[in-house]
């Protein structure tokens, strides 16, 4: 088994090898995800704070060379630097799918030009390269030469505004009715299922959650993210804990078919009667890790709870929430 992260944590400490990555203070920065909640179009690029030490590899480094280890090509094909091979036939790969595209600004045009006006840059750098020029705002490699590209982002640290968001419901929807079509069939029809299904009365239903600070298990590593309250904890709502004679801050056994954990309450409003919540990502406590930090903050791994035999039937997915539960109050 081998791991590509930087933290010895409670998946990773069962490798027989671990391949450290840079920090993210070493990698550069491309808003992608939250440029669909922004309210203007804009483009957002930022350098690594701090250059690689001598001899560290990036993460699509190493992730390439693990891949040319187990690459089906020809030699012929990887000689030399494999890996660095295979990264010149991906964006290789994908200019050529982009110059048979009729749409594509840059239509018909020979591959290996795009190849070499992208020569300057590797990796996930070039393929963000290549995916602004021939964006909607891209200099579309020459013909548009106010257009953009990672080199404009690069001069522009503070980002570009690139004007005001455009209706694009209609380009985007590609249903047969034209419309958002938001419940399928299956689903309609399963919900019968779901109407007939009734718990024993003393069991509650849980789900997971996310906390603001903790959004990732690696976040509990960071001391300004885990100081303060406790955040692992069990919410109930008011009417469940009445019925058990429970307070905020009383310690309850959870017990499910597959397992049992023990945690604070916290009494609250935001969830519904019937339903309890804990945090995922918690469980800092198992021999072989090392987070110094988190270790401190152990909190509960809300995982030992979940049953393997419980499978949802329209998806087919294991189920993750909605487990039914038993709560005990231990002090």
């Amino acid at each position: 088994m081998i791991s590509v992260d930087f933290y010895l944590n409670e998946t990773t400490r069962n490798a027989n090898v671990l391949l450290p990555v840079p920090s993210p203070l070493e990698r550069a920065h491309y808003d992608l995800i939250f440029s669909s909640f922004s309210i203007r179009n804009v483009a957002h690029y930022s350098k690594a704070v701090f250059d690689l030490s001598e001899g560290q590899m990036d993460e699509w480094e190493i992730l390439l060379r693990l891949a040319s280890l187990v690459s089906e090509r020809s030699q012929d094909e990887l000689h030399g630097d494999s890996w660095r091979k295979l990264d010149d036939l991906a964006i290789l790969e994908l200019i050529k799918h982009e110059v048979k595209d009729p749409h594509s600004p840059i239509h018909a045009e020979d591959p290996l030009f795009i190849l070499e006006c992208l020569k300057e840059r590797t990796g996930p750098e070039r393929f963000l390269d290549f995916y602004l020029r021939v964006g909607p705002y891209g200099d579309h490699f020459g013909s548009r030469k106010e257009g953009l590209s990672l080199s404009v982002l690069e001069a522009h640290p503070h980002g570009m505004d690139l004007g005001e968001l455009e209706p694009r419901i209609q380009e985007i929807i590609a249903t047969r009715s034209g419309k958002i079509e938001l419940v399928a069939p299956v689903l309609l029809e399963d919900s019968k299922r779901l109407e007939l299904e009734e718990d024993e009365a003393e069991n509650l239903l849980l789900v997971g959650r996310r906390d603001l600070r903790s959004n990732n298990s690696w976040m509990h590593n960071l001391p300004v993210l885990v100081k303060g309250e406790n955040r692992c904890t069990l919410w109930m709502h008011i009417q469940d804990a009445k019925k058990r004679g429970l307070s905020s801050g009383d310690i309850v056994l959870i017990q499910s078919r597959t397992g049992k954990v023990e945690a604070p309450v916290h009494i609250t409003h935001d969830v519904m009667p019937g339903i309890v919540s804990l945090p995922h990502g918690w469980g800092h406590n198992l021999r072989g890790t090392r987070l110094a930090v988190a270790s401190r903050v152990a909190g509960i791994n809300m995982n030992l709870l979940t049953d393997e035999q419980e499978v949802d039937c329209a998806s087919g997915n294991a189920v993750l929430n909605g487990i039914s539960v038993v709560i005990e109050k231990l002090k």
